[in-house]
């Protein structure tokens, strides 16, 4: 602590030496007989004048009274009394002139004050220069009395001098690095700064030292630049990854009693592909059953990599042992793995093991390392025995027959082996669902395929099934082989024409004239091609009318023999001709072609083919004909819109009152039962009631039919269920009931109830009639009943 408070005496010092080699150059002379005035520090020194002749006149810069220096004090002074910070005087102040000094500008007043009669200026708080370094103030020279200023105000500065206040600070840590793995010693791996807040100018409290603290010996620190190095050779990342350095920051240029920050920076070593690939195992051993299929799994290896990320990634080849290039080996993407699979079935009666040498190599390399890493390992393949189904000899057999072939004949023949060693029998069968007309069958026991059904090549010229081969005793194991059977033609098509033709003659025709061309169409096909011969029926062989020219190409021409047709003598022409065919035997038809006579004008162009020529000789043209016919589709619309007019009226009455549902609402309470204008108490009677016709009140009917005969009930009646189907009978067979539902309500009660009804609608006897005695037979619940209508009809006797 005293060394420390020496170099601060030792700096203020070194200050003070500095403001009074500043301040002495400063005074300089005034011009000779003039007045001489000088401002200073501490006190005034003589004007000199020297090398100036008598009569002579020194020519220079009018010098002001005031002296001015840069005033200093010291930061974080924290005496109990202000600290002088220097002073003021003027010539003017000569004793006990009437003067005072005025101190105005930044902080006069609140941070520095000034003793009006001595100039003395001090600093009244404590200062820090990293808020303010320095401060702008102007003094003048008033009179003490008035204020009136002596003197223009002048500027001065008072700065504030730095003392080491201030540690150093990493403002951007902590710091996060990297640096490749096996770098060598010397490697920059990163930098780091600090800053000091105090000022760099003045002495050395901003200067700064770096150091490591801690992570050595791993790394190194440049004490100037701040870059941290590699100090340690052949640090491996799969031996340690990450560590941890504790950098310092001193300043006073790194002396005794200077401040000090720190920071880390954690730096991660990268990987680079410094480790080869390893097998976990040198010998992998393998059964795979021979039935698996191709592209499937048969097993997995793994070569390890201490490194990560691409520099671990491996890819697997089979570099001995697969001539026939039976399996083949892919990467795993997520688990680096090594996945054995087959290409090719495997056959255990053929060959029952495998050696195979796989060889796993990096897919990155690093330069100048000669090339990627590899490792190898063997693999021992068992060739598991498996029960397979059966194998045909071909994949797909072609067939051919012909359509004329008979039913049983035999078309072809497909094989069928179990290639396992026990060599079991096997049965053929033809899937029908390839088959679906069962036009073949098959020999379960040989294979042959025969005819089950008449083919015809014209309807289908190919036919595939699917045959099916299965080992006796296990159904299981079943192969398919297509059978592609090709239907081979025969003549048995007659040749015909390739449309139906219908051909115009011109009245006006010339002999000779060509009036319709006529090809031929065969449903067969012939290896050698169609050729067709044309002819006329034999009794047409000397038609007087028309012949038929061949034009080389199976098509003939028919050509006329005269020009004298006419429409009245006869309007159409049937002219029957034999096409036949080049097959084995020869086939032919006879087809006939249709010849009208037309009107044709003068070039030869049709222009009327109908009964015209019957009609003329009456002596009416086709303009009348047509006026005619004109006039009666103008008496036909008419007549239509007359009939219109005169429609009759619907069945159903179209009003205000019309009812479109028989469902039917009385809201009045009526006048009892003689009231029959309210509703047809007709629907309401039962099976027993009286019968006759009621007519419907919701139409009007058209029609009048005849009243229905009544159903007269037996000693017992009718049930319900009877007279309802009656009822349904007679609406559905009338022909004035309305076309849409009809709710009918029945009050009928039904038979069968010992109490028979207690309604009075209706009965054939009165109230006096009828004796209530039975209703105290039935037991208490009926017996007030029965009192009510006994005290009734002793009322009706009174």
């Amino acid at each position: 602590m005293p060394k420390r408070s020496k170099e601060m005496l030792v700096d203020l010092w070194m200050s003070l030496l500095l403001v009074w080699i500043t301040c002495v150059p400063s005074i300089s002379a005034t011009p000779i007989g003039g007045q001489s005035r000088t401002a200073q520090t501490e006190g005034s020194a003589p004007a000199v004048a020297s090398g100036l002749g008598e009569g002579q006149r020194l020519l220079s810069r009018a010098k002001r009274g005031w002296v001015w220096n840069q005033m200093f004090v010291l930061e974080e002074f924290s005496g109990r009394d202000p600290i002088l910070v220097g002073r003021l005087h003027t010539d003017l102040d000569v004793g006990n002139k009437n003067i005072k000094y005025v101190l105005a500008g930044e902080g006069a007043g609140t941070i520095f004050a000034i003793n009006e009669l001595t100039g003395d200026i001090h600093a009244m708080k404590r200062l820090d220069r990293e808020e303010k370094a320095e401060y702008t103030l102007t003094a003048q020279v008033v009179n003490a009395d008035t204020d009136e200023p002596l003197e223009p105000p002048s500027e001065f500065i008072i700065k504030v001098q730095d003392i080491n206040d201030n540690p150093p600070q990493f403002i951007e840590g902590p710091y996060r690095a990297s640096v490749p793995e096996m770098s060598g010693v010397g490697t920059p791996v990163t930098r780091v700064t600090a800053t000091d807040a105090d000022d760099p100018v003045y002495g050395n409290s901003a200067k700064l030292i770096y150091s490591i603290l801690d992570g050595q010996p791993y790394f190194s620190v440049d004490p100037n630049s701040a870059t941290i190095k590699i100090a340690l050779h052949g640090m491996d990342r799969e031996m340690r990854e990450e560590y941890l350095v504790v950098i310092q920051a001193k300043d006073m240029g790194g002396h005794m009693g200077g401040l000090s920050g720190t920071t880390t920076v954690t730096i991660t070593l990268t990987d680079i592909n410094d480790n080869p690939p390893k097998f976990t195992k040198s010998l992998y051993e393998f059964g795979i059953p021979e039935d698996l299929p191709i592209g499937k799994t048969g097993g997995k290896v793994k070569a390890d990599d201490r490194d990560i990320g691409e520099n671990a990634k491996s890819t697997y080849n089979i570099i001995e042992g697969d001539d026939l290039g039976i399996f083949e080996i892919v990467t795993d993407a997520q688990t680096q793995e090594g996945i054995l699979r087959l290409k090719k079935p495997l056959d255990y009666e053929s060959k029952k093991a495998y050696t195979l040498k796989l060889e796993a190599t990096n897919i990155r390399s690093e330069p100048g390392s000669g090339g990627p890493f590899k490792d190898t390992a063997t693999v021992k393949i068992v060739v598991e025995d498996a029960d397979e189904p059966p194998v045909f000899s071909k994949p797909m057999y072609l067939l051919e027959v012909s359509e004329n072939a008979p039913i049983n004949k035999v078309i072809g023949t497909v094989t069928a082996r179990d290639p396992d060693s026990s060599g079991s029998p096997i049965r053929y069968f033809i899937d029908r669902h390839t088959d679906l007309e069962r036009q073949f069958n098959i020999n379960v026991d040989d294979g042959k395929i025969t005819l089950a059904k008449p083919l015809d090549r014209e309807t289908d010229m190919w036919h595939n099934i699917t045959v099916t081969a299965a080992e006796v005793g296990n159904y299981s194991q079943i192969s398919r082989a297509i059978v592609a059977i090709r239907v081979m033609d025969i003549n048995d098509n007659a040749p015909e024409f390739a449309t139906e033709y219908e051909a115009f003659l011109c009245e006006n025709g010339k002999p000779g004239q060509v009036i319709q061309t006529v090809s031929a169409i065969d449903k067969d096909d012939p290896i050698q091609g169609h050729y067709f011969d044309y002819s006329l029926v034999p009794e047409m062989f000397n038609n007087p009318n028309f012949t038929i020219k061949n034009n080389q190409d199976n098509s003939i021409s028919i050509v006329t023999k005269h020009d004298s047709f006419r429409r009245q003598k006869q309007e159409m022409y049937f002219l029957p001709i034999i096409v036949t065919d080049n097959g084995n035997p020869p086939m032919s038809s006879t087809n006939t072609l249709t010849i009208r006579v037309c009107g044709c004008s003068r070039d030869g162009i049709v222009q009327s083919c109908n009964v015209e020529a019957y009609v003329l000789p009456i002596g009416l043209s086709m303009g009348a004909l047509i006026a005619i016919l004109a006039c009666i589709i103008l008496l036909l619309v008419v007549l239509f819109v007359t009939l219109r007019r005169h429609k009759n009226e619907p069945l159903i009455i179209k009003d205000d009152e019309d009812v479109r549902e028989n469902i039917i609402r009385y809201d009045d309470e009526g006048g009892g039962e003689e009231d029959t204008e309210a509703f047809d108490i007709a629907t309401l009677q039962n099976p027993d009631g009286i019968n006759g016709y009621l007519p419907r009140k919701d139409i009007k009917p058209d029609l009048q039919f005849m009243p229905r005969a009544g159903q007269h009930s037996g000693p017992n009646g009718v049930d319900v269920d009877e007279f309802i189907n009656v009822r349904l009978h007679e609406a559905d067979n009338d022909p004035t009931a309305p076309p849409y539902d009809s709710i009918q309500i029945y009050g009928y009660e039904g038979r069968g109830s010992i109490a028979g009804s207690l309604s009075s609608l209706e009965t054939a006897s009165s109230d006096s009639d009828q004796n209530y005695d039975y209703l105290r037979e039935w037991g208490p619940r009926f017996r007030r009943l029965g009192e009510l209508y006994s005290v009734g009809e002793s009322d009706r006797e009174t």
